[in-house]
C-alpha cells in the first residue's frame, strides 16, 4: 500500500455541461436587452433634442451679439447674416438660421414673427432657427412654428416658441 492509490470506480461518469446557453436563457437575455433598449432609446432621443435646442439658443445669443456689434460699428443693422460673416450658418438640425432686418430694412409686415395676439415680437430684427421639422410660419400660434427656436422681445427671450 505504499504505491499510488487508484480511485475507486464510482460508476458511470456524468458528462460536464458543455458551457453554452440553452435556447430559453438566450431568449430571456434578448427580451431583457429589448426591454432596456425600449426604455433607453426614447430617453436618449429626448436628451439629444434638448441638447440641440440649448445649442441653438447659445448660437442665437452669439449671433445677436455679433449683429449688435455690427450696429454699433456702422450705426445700422446688417441686411443679412452675410454682412457679419455668417452666411449659410447652420442650426443643429442642418437648417440655415433666419434673419430679417426690421428697423428700416423694408421688411413687410407679413414676414415678421408674431405672438398669439399677432403683434410683432421684435422691433429691431428677427433671428430664429426653423427647428427640427424644418418648417415655420410667421405666427407663433401656427403648428409649424412650435419647434422654432426664436429671439423675441428684442432679445430678452431666447427659446422655443412653445415656451414663449
Amino acid at each position: 500500500m505504499y504505491g499510488p492509490t487508484v480511485p475507486e470506480d464510482t460508476g458511470p461518469v456524468r458528462r460536464a455541461a458543455a458551457g453554452g446557453f440553452t435556447l430559453i436563457e438566450l431568449m430571456v437575455t434578448v427580451a431583457i436587452i429589448g426591454l432596456l433598449a425600449g426604455i433607453a432609446i426614447p430617453s436618449y432621443a429626448e436628451f439629444t433634442y434638448r441638447a440641440r435646442v440649448a445649442r441653438a439658443i447659445q448660437e442665437l445669443d452669439t449671433l445677436q451679439i455679433e449683429i449688435e456689434g455690427f450696429r454699433l460699428g456702422t450705426d445700422t443693422y446688417p441686411d443679412s447674416l452675410a454682412d457679419i460673416g455668417r452666411a449659410g450658418f447652420l442650426d443643429p438640425w442642418g437648417n440655415v438660421y433666419s434673419y430679417l432686418r426690421i428697423d428700416g430694412g423694408g421688411a413687410g409686415v407679413g414676414a415678421l414673427r408674431k405672438d398669439r395676439s399677432l403683434v410683432p415680437v421684435n422691433s429691431d430684427f428677427d433671428l430664429y432657427s426653423i427647428g427640427k421639422d424644418g418648417q415655420t410660419a410667421p405666427a407663433f400660434t401656427a403648428a409649424k412654428s412650435q419647434d422654432d427656436v426664436v429671439r423675441a422681445n428684442n432679445g430678452t427671450f431666447l427659446g422655443l416658441v412653445k415656451n414663449y
